[in-house]
């Protein structure tokens, strides 16, 4: 992403006030009194002086019906093809947003604050011609960057952009975090708070393991692999974003009394802290416990061991968009055969094997093997890089439990494990207490 502005003299910390971007999902503007209370929210950051720009996603359940609407469209006018064309999906779903802003634009206003709001193109918010799943390339940010110094709040539609074709853009499902980092990105700001049905980042999923702990700060990296593995509190992109450009980013509970004890501290708010390492004084081995429920497995048995052969596999998988995770080869004795085993999202099974079906005169593999409904649980923490042990750890907490560990990948800071689903909750809660994170 390019365009990063820098900020007008006189403006954010200059005058001894922050900046801020704060974002709100779908749940947090369910409703008009979900959005007062929003408004609320951000009134108290603007009587604390601060510059503020806010980011808003769809209400809840509004793009889904959005969506249902487009794919509908087809078969109600009797089309022989479900296929639509993606600048009018996007003309579509991004209205979800430009409603949310217009009506927390109206709020504010109703309080007395200055607000006005503003749609990806009116920005603009540059992206990529890649309609549905666009990329954001560049933010021109100098004029909000000059209103809000006048004092006045921006209210931006996430998920949204203009791309070069001069047609509205949209981010992907979670596009409204990218959003939300990405302007604080441009804008220069001080901090990214994201606002959302959660109080922070916790060691694990609390409807699983009720002893999980809310995190106070974690590092950029973890959180990427926590997001990446299956944690559901930001996007993948939010936070690669974050990473790069160093954007601190508090996760906030939207639902918390905006005006209790402490809402309004700026230094030690309530929530959790995504930044970058140095910041985390006190690093734990192991950070937490993220897991991706409905993976599914392939295995390709008896390949040729040659070269070409990963390619022939990959190759058409990634051109039909199928996801590709976990992957362990095994190679026979004589070094001649191979077998390769991976795994998928269980949406895409069935169309990962015809994908491989159609290929396997290129490939050469004599049998193809599947299995649904299986999940990868994965240890977290920055702390891996320095201690040794802590595969195995999990490994005899699992074979304590008498689970069976299906396939095993590793990085520098994390481990994953692919078990039978059943086996899921039981190894979430089993590898936290392994690991203490159930102790204050």
């Amino acid at each position: 992403m390019r365009g990063r502005p820098k900020a007008a003299p006189g403006t954010g910390s200059e005058k001894g006030m922050a900046r801020i971007v704060m974002k709100f999902g779908g749940t947090s503007v369910a409703d008009l009194d979900r959005i007062h209370n929003v408004a609320r929210h951000v009134k108290r950051e603007v009587e604390a002086g601060h510059e503020v720009a806010v980011v808003v996603s769809a209400m809840s359940g509004k793009t889904n019906e959005l969506v249902g609407w487009v794919q509908g469209m087809p078969k109600a006018t009797g089309a022989d093809t479900p296929f639509y064309d993606a600048r009018e999906y996007d003309a579509i779903v991004a209205s979800g947003e430009q409603v949310t802003s217009g009506l927390l634009a109206i709020a504010l206003q109703s309080m007395g604050i200055n607000a006005r709001s503003w749609q990806g193109w009116q920005i603009p918010i540059r992206t990529d011609s890649t309609h549905g799943a666009a990329r954001i390339m560049e933010i021109e940010g100098a004029e909000i960057i000059r209103r809000m110094g006048e004092g006045q709040v921006a209210v931006v539609a996430g998920f949204q952009g203009i791309g070069p074709d001069n047609r509205i853009a949209t981010l992907g499902r979670g596009g409204s975090d990218t959003s939300a980092v990405a302007l604080a990105a441009a804008l220069k700001a001080d901090r990214c708070d994201i606002y959302t049905d959660v109080d922070g980042v916790y060691t694990t999923d609390p409807r699983i393991e009720p002893k999980a702990r809310r995190l106070k700060k974690v590092a950029f990296e973890e959180m990427l692999e926590m997001a990446s593995l299956g944690s559901k509190v930001l996007q993948v992109r939010s936070v690669e974003l974050a990473m790069v450009f160093k954007v601190r980013t508090f996760v906030r509970s939207s639902f918390e009394d905006p005006d209790a004890p402490g809402m309004g501290d700026f230094d030690n708010p309530p929530g959790t802290l995504i930044c970058d390492e140095e910041e985390v004084v006190e690093q734990e081995v192991v950070t937490g416990i993220a897991f991706a429920k409905d993976e599914a497995q392939i295995s390709l048995r008896r390949l040729a061991d040659r070269p070409g052969v990963s390619a022939a596999i990959f190759g058409p998988l990634a051109e039909a968009h199928i996801n590709v995770d976990m992957i362990v080869q095994n190679i026979s004795e004589d070094g001649s055969r191979t077998d390769m085993t991976f795994t998928v999202p269980t949406g895409d099974l069935d169309k990962a094997l015809a994908v491989l079906g159609r290929e396997k005169e290129n490939v050469g593999f004599d049998v193809i093997q599947s299995e649904a409904g299986l999940v990868k649980v994965s240890v977290i923490g920055i702390g891996m890089r320095s201690h040794a042990g802590v595969a195995a750890q999990a490994f005899a907490a699992l074979a304590g439990k008498g689970i069976n560990i299906k396939a095993i990948t590793t990085s520098e800071i994390k481990i994953s494990i692919l078990i039978d689903g059943a086996y899921g909750e039981l190894a979430v809660r089993t590898l936290h207490s392994a690991y203490g994170l159930d102790k204050k």
